[in-house]
Order: structure tokens, then C-alpha cells, then sequence
């Protein structure tokens, strides 16, 4: 598993400022720091895709370059996701991209939530590295769902699963229930759900600050 602030960045100051309080009336700077975080993540995920050696012509001679041998797929689990997942937009700028309109059910604890998904649109994955996107990666059960869904339309060559923050019930969530290839990205992993099943210290609704409240 892959954790950012495992070392000192520039990330950290973006991500301290998603988390701030007295900042996040900010939303524009919140949409703004999660694009930022998911360009860095789609950097880092970048090195575990395939490069091949490609000759380039340029104006004095040619040179050659390891490049990516295939964009990835990109997914990302709507609201919350979507101005992280314009970071991997930009830096995946030819990649084609799918929708999943996944959500926790109203007044569920961590106990007994449930998730619900009632939008699912997605490019072939068969074959292809899949980046599934998602800034709170809380119990884990709506990307495990979501992943499921993917999986009914083929069998990708490996998961990529990338959030801001997780929780470790989470993360033990998908390593217990998924069998395919997959690897975890998280900026940072925090310390645990609380009896709403909301990441403590987390930093909150994503879809929320980005947005809004919804009703």
C-alpha cells in the first residue's frame, strides 16, 4: 500500500488545508487542492504502468523514449470524486474515463451501512489498468461495489484503487473482499471510523465541501 504523506511533500500543505476548518468555507480552494492531490497521485501511479522504448524525431536527431504502452481507464465514484478525478484527467490527458454513481444509505452506522448504486457508465476495461478514484475511502463497501460492477464488464488487467484518506477498516474491507489484482493508494491513512462510519481525523464530506449540502 502506497501512502503519500509517508514522506514529506508539497502534498501535505494541500492536504492540511482540505482538512483545516477555519479553510474550507474555501470551496473552491477545496475543489482546487483535491485536483492538485490527484494530479501528484496519478504521478505516482504512472510508474507502475507499461512503458516501451519509442523513438522521438526531434529538430537535431532521434532519441529514445520509454513510453506508456497504454493509457489506463480512469473511474471515479461520483460526487465527491470528480475534482480528483480531474487531477488524473490531466495528467491521463488521453485516457478514457467511466462514472459510477455510488452512495452510503441514509441513516446507516458503520455497522450496518449499506451502499447504493444506481449509475454505472464505463469504457471496455477488459485487459486495461483501471484507476478507480475516490477521496474517502471510509468501510470500503462502495468501492468494493463498484469494483464489482467494473468487473461484470470485463476483467481488467490490474486495479488501481486512489484516495485522499482512508481508514484501516477500509482498506481491510477491499484486502478481504477482492480477489483480482489491485493495488491501494492513499495520500494518508488515518486512524479509524466513527459510529457514523465517517473517517477520524478525516476532514468530513468531500462531496459536501466541494459542492455543497445535499438534502
Amino acid at each position: 500500500m502506497f501512502i503519500l504523506n509517508k514522506e514529506s511533500s508539497v502534498a501535505n500543505q494541500f492536504l492540511a488545508e482540505m482538512r483545516d476548518v477555519h479553510q474550507q468555507q474555501d470551496r473552491l480552494r477545496f475543489r482546487k487542492n483535491l485536483e492538485r492531490l490527484g494530479e501528484i497521485m496519478a504521478y505516482e501511479v504512472s510508474k507502475k504502468m507499461p512503458y516501451a522504448p519509442v523513438e522521438v524525431q526531434t529538430p537535431l536527431e532521434t532519441v529514445r523514449e520509454n513510453l506508456m504502452v497504454q493509457q489506463p481507464v480512469l473511474i471515479t465514484i461520483m460526487r465527491a470524486g470528480v475534482p480528483f478525478f480531474q487531477g488524473f484527467c490531466n495528467i491521463f490527458d488521453r485516457a478514457d474515463s467511466g462514472f459510477i454513481g455510488a452512495y452510503r444509505a441514509p441513516h446507516t452506522s458503520a455497522e450496518d451501512l449499506s451502499v447504493a448504486m444506481e449509475y454505472v457508465s464505463t469504457p471496455p476495461v477488459e485487459g486495461r489498468s483501471i484507476i478507480v478514484v475516490d477521496p474517502m475511502l471510509a468501510s470500503g463497501k462502495s468501492m468494493v461495489k463498484a469494483v464489482e460492477a467494473l468487473l461484470q464488464r470485463g476483467k481488467p488487467a490490474h486495479i488501481h484503487i486512489v484516495s485522499v484518506i482512508a481508514a484501516p477498516e477500509g482498506v481491510a474491507y477491499i484486502e478481504n473482499n477482492l480477489k483480482e489484482n489491485f493495488s491501494l493508494w492513499t495520500c494518508a491513512l488515518d486512524e479509524k471510523l466513527n459510529e457514523q462510519a465517517y473517517i477520524v481525523p478525516g476532514l468530513g464530506d468531500a462531496g459536501d465541501l466541494s459542492y455543497g449540502p445535499k438534502i
